[in-house]
């Protein structure tokens, strides 16, 4: 996730994403829920010749998570296999270049190989010194761009959740100096653990629950460290996606001060290494956990000093966003963006002897449906009116690097640029009933999906995992946040033939089995067809949005509104 450059910035965006609209959107969607629910299974789906066919998307994954293609990690062979492979489909089906010439952007980025320490020792405790091993109890990573950083005795401080929420009136930070220690804070945010809808969200994460609000706010306070609580169910995934995702080469945005304003140590601790340490300190994990979640909450030194080390690799560099363009018949210098990351993990520790962390459905997928989607534009009899930008962006797994730039140095002016459709993990299960949409009741695209929904039978579904935070965790975010109106959307909730509870079982087993593994490969098994049916319905999306010449607007209560408002006004 890219960082907010400022605490403005993080508690604009952390107002939540279904301000306003949250009892509509219920509501709504039990609506349209109950009445599919009365519908008879049908697994057919109407596939007209429009170059959309779920065997070519198949072809695409195919190649693009193959072993071949290394897991496809920015600056390894797998970042120069995968973007010119990109690149070549785009020219072969005749899409133009960017406006240098080029199907490239150039991303600025620096990769730092952290080697921690293969202990963090903490000093003080009742019963004696604890020493915590790494990865079986704890990830340490630095941004700070040095050959070596060191910790040492710096003092354990309990900040909760880690949280400065003026508008929700809660300041974690209150009365508290933490330079020169190193805070624990919780996962996720304060209203995740009740049952009040009305506290921050409820169970539907803020900003303020991302990992990297929390690294920035402690580096805002000056705190030397940060380390997070995993804890499965708030985090939304298992501690082996934070060993595969904090180990080895990590890529940060390039900076002036080279990462000198961030905490010298980011991490994470398991739940029992926390438990531990609150035992070691004398107090109960469970009642400090309690306290958090209260209004008026106050952080609390554990009385422990914590010591560690790292070892960093530095290298500067430049990875590569892949963008092509259909341009448009007559408003060619307005545009509608089809967006994917090409990115994965690339090679790293070996499961059941596999060290390539291929990422076939995260996301070679959202890649292949971009090149199906944008083999359905050359067909086209007639060009749309407005130009049409395929961005398969770099660093997604690292942070929504690419995206941020590509948001910070646009191509394409963003005050015309109209909206984002962005694919990401989409589903291999067959044909769905359901649209979900992450972020559902935000904009006007909503109307734009119902309607392309409907014409392929299937209803309307809300982020039905809210409390895990899909909407800051892709590409489109990055949009959203400087206000170009941004549709995240894919079936996967109600399978045609085999209903809800057949696809959340499919979901519980790809987030403990295959999310973020090696075993997210390509299985000529798999059912295409909901693959097929999303990128047929986004492409219909997009043509609306072409051929119109209006702009969709920002709904009433979107924090992103006024952003967009003050964009278009510059027109």
């Amino acid at each position: 996730m890219h960082i907010p450059s400022s605490r403005l910035l993080a508690s604009a965006l952390a107002l939540g994403l279904l301000a306003g609209c949250q009892s509509q959107t219920k509501q709504t969607a039990a609506t349209e829920s109950s009445t599919a629910a009365t519908a008879p299974a049908d697994t057919t789906i109407t596939s007209p010749n429009d170059g959309i066919t779920g065997n070519d998307i198949g072809q695409h994954i195919k190649v693009l998570a193959s072993d071949e293609f290394k897991g496809r990690k920015p600056f390894t062979v797998g970042e120069e296999k995968a973007t010119a492979y990109l690149a070549e489909q785009f020219r072969k089906l005749g899409l133009k270049p960017g406006p240098d010439g080029s199907y490239f952007q150039k991303v600025p980025l620096v990769e730092i190989t952290g080697i921690p320490a293969p202990t963090m020792q903490i000093t003080g405790g009742k019963s004696g010194p604890v020493t915590l091993n790494l990865s079986t109890d704890y990830v340490a990573f630095t941004e700070q761009e040095k050959p070596s950083v060191t910790v040492t005795n710096s003092p354990l401080v309990f900040a909760g959740y880690g949280v400065v929420a003026p508008e929700y009136k809660w300041d974690d930070y209150a009365g508290l100096d933490v330079k020169g220690k190193t805070v624990v804070v919780l996962v996720n945010d304060p209203g995740n653990a009740g049952t009040d809808t009305t506290f921050f969200k409820g169970n539907a994460m803020t900003y303020y629950g991302r990992w990297t609000y929390k690294y920035e706010e402690a580096a805002r306070h000056g705190a030397t460290g940060l380390l997070i609580v995993h804890d499965t169910k708030p985090a939304a995934y298992p501690w082996s996606v934070v060993q595969s995702s904090y180990s080895g080469a990590k890529l940060r945005p390039q900076t002036p001060d080279k990462g000198a304003s961030k905490c010298k140590l980011e991490g994470w601790l398991t739940l029992d290494a926390t438990k531990r340490l609150f035992e070691a300190a004398g107090q109960s994990y469970e009642e400090a956990y309690a306290a958090a979640n209260k209004p008026g909450f106050k952080a609390r030194p554990l009385g422990l000093s914590l010591s560690t080390s790292l070892r960093n690799k530095l290298k500067r560099t430049a990875s590569k966003n892949v963008v092509a363009v259909v341009p448009g018949a007559s408003r060619p210098n307005e545009y509608v963006i089809y967006s994917a990351h090409w990115d994965h993990l690339g090679v790293g520790k070996p499961v059941e002897g596999d060290s390539i962390y291929n990422g076939a459905l995260d996301n070679a997928s959202g890649c292949a449906a971009l090149l199906s989607i944008a083999k359905a534009y050359t067909q086209l009899e007639k060009a749309p009116a407005r130009s049409i930008v395929f961005l398969a962006v770099t660093g997604e797994e690292q942070g929504l690097l690419g995206s941020a730039y590509y948001a910070a140095h646009p191509l394409f002016p963003l005050n015309k640029t109209v909206a984002d459709l962005n694919m990401d993990d989409l589903p291999a299960s067959g044909p769905m009933r359901d649209l979900t949409v992450i972020g559902y009741g935000q904009s006007e695209l909503d109307d734009y999906a119902r309607a392309a929904a409907k014409e392929q039978d299937r209803y309307i579904l809300p982020d039905q995992n809210a409390e895990k935070g899909y909407y800051y965790r892709s590409d489109h975010f990055n949009f959203a946040k400087v206000g170009v109106p941004a549709l995240y959307a894919s079936g996967g909730a109600d399978s045609r033939s085999k209903g809800k509870e057949f696809m959340e079982k499919q979901h519980q087993e790809y987030e403990a089995k295959h999310y973020h593994q090696p075993s997210d490969e390509y299985n000529p098994k798999w059912d295409l067809r909901g693959m097929e049916q999303d990128a047929r319905l986004l492409f219909q999306v997009g043509l609306r949005l072409a051929n119109e010449s209006t702009f969709p607007q920002w709904k009433p209560g979107s924090e992103f509104k006024a952003i967009r408002e003050k964009s278009l006004a510059s027109k």
